[in-house]
């Protein structure tokens, strides 16, 4: 990118309102206090980056994103004109996938 005298600058960090459902919201009060403080952190960074490189598209669930925190999984959709992470579901890997 470049400013009007013609110089290149960064582009403009954006960040994303992290949303989650009652659901999610309920299941996260629920968790011990060490896995809520990663969880916590894994939301932090899907503000800043809900592409990155701790996140993946799932399969057949057309915009909808998972992020890992150990066994547990962050399941997301990202709306862009809103700029906002909506989090469906928090949940351990092994069941967090039915349903879908």
């Amino acid at each position: 990118m470049h400013d009007a005298s013609g110089s290149a600058r960064p582009p403009r960090a954006l960040t994303y309102t992290v949303r989650l459902a009652r659901q999610a919201e309920r299941y996260l009060e629920r968790l011990p206090q060490d896995v809520q403080r990663r969880m916590l952190e894994r939301l932090g960074q899907l503000a800043h980056d809900p592409y990155g490189v701790n996140t993946k598209p799932l399969q057949g669930a057309l915009g909808r994103r998972s992020s890992r925190v150990g066994g547990w999984r962050i399941l997301f959709r990202v709306d862009e004109e809103a700029s906002e992470v909506d989090v469906s579901d928090i949940g351990p890997r092994g069941q967090i996938y039915r349903g879908l």
